[in-house]
């Protein structure tokens, strides 16, 4: 529940978020975010982010400063980076969502309008959820490697030319054409499966964003990450089959093996690319992933 103590926001900007960054835009928004203190009579501060990184360092600097609730304008990029900072904190997190996917702000009920997403992080619900980490690095929404994650590396590197749900199409059918098959492992509280899949997915949330479901039965609080690992197939059988994406249904397609845990242990002959909430990771063979429950205060409209 809130505190009844007088809130300490901190606005941690990412001025290039969203479909450009445009010269100004770090100016234009640290001013509307400014407005939006005065208006509410609150003491905060503002920052904006200048480099790979930035949020995390600005973010555990305004917790030693006392900052109550952490507000992260910008994607999921911005968001992962700010949570890491107060994962085990009771600071809380609040997001003004201004990026491509923006999964976890769908997830809570967050406003993608920018008015109402302000209001929200300032008079919204807070609530505890897990988040987990892959190698020991943090993420909140999904993680993954293989396809998904060889899509993260394609779109961030072709920076901010194409952003939004056509950008990750356009990059999921560039990296669909690029053969990719390894024989993976997982290992977990639910026993092991050996296979060749194109790619294991790990769910906290439900979606990726843009309405993309990866794991309709995720849940942000329920102590597990649902793993969804794709067995390789053809082609035109991975295209059709990824529009059950935005209707939900992906579990039900053939070569789809799902599954709820704690832990999770993934091996490969050779190296696999990874993502956390779509920030790329370098390759590596084996990677171990494990669920922090409770660990994050966030602010929403879902009620925990």
């Amino acid at each position: 529940m809130r505190s009844v103590a007088e809130p300490r926001p901190a606005i941690i900007i990412n001025p290039i978020s969203g479909a450009a960054g445009r010269p100004g835009d770090d100016r234009v928004k640290a001013e509307m975010a400014v407005a939006q203190l005065e208006a509410r009579g609150l003491a905060g501060e503002v920052f904006v982010t200048e480099h790979p990184g930035h949020a995390r360092e600005l973010a555990r600097g305004a917790m030693g400063r006392g900052a109550t609730v952490v507000v992260a304008w910008g994607g999921d990029g911005t968001m992962n980076e700010v949570a890491s900072a107060l994962i085990g904190t009771q600071t809380v997190l609040a997001l003004i969502p201004n990026g491509s996917g923006n999964g976890l702000a769908r997830e809570l009920g967050v406003p993608l309008r920018a008015e109402a997403a302000w209001a929200l992080a300032f008079d919204g619900r807070d609530r505890r959820i897990d988040t987990a980490t892959l190698d020991a690095v943090p993420f909140v929404n999904v993680a993954g490697v293989g396809l998904d994650a060889r899509v993260a590396h394609r779109f961030a590197a072709h920076g901010h030319r194409r952003r939004g749900l056509l950008g990750y199409i356009d990059a999921a059918i560039r990296e669909l054409l690029v053969p990719e098959t390894d024989v993976r492992t997982l290992r977990s509280t639910e026993g092991a499966l050996t296979g060749c899949f194109v790619m294991v997915a790990l769910a906290n949330s439900c979606q990726y964003g843009n309405g993309a479901v990866i794991a309709a039965g995720a849940r942000l609080d329920d102590g597990l990450l649902d793993v969804v690992a794709i067995e390789t197939r053809s082609v035109p059988a991975l295209a059709w089959q990824a529009r059950r994406l935005f209707s939900g249904t992906l579990a039900q397609a053939p070569g789809v093996h799902t599954r709820q845990v704690s832990w999770l242990d993934i091996e490969s002959e050779a190296l696999m690319l990874c993502h956390v909430d779509g920030e790329p990771l370098p390759g590596r063979r084996r990677a171990q992933v494990r669920v922090l429950p409770a660990s994050l205060s966030v602010r929403g409209a879902v009620s925990s």
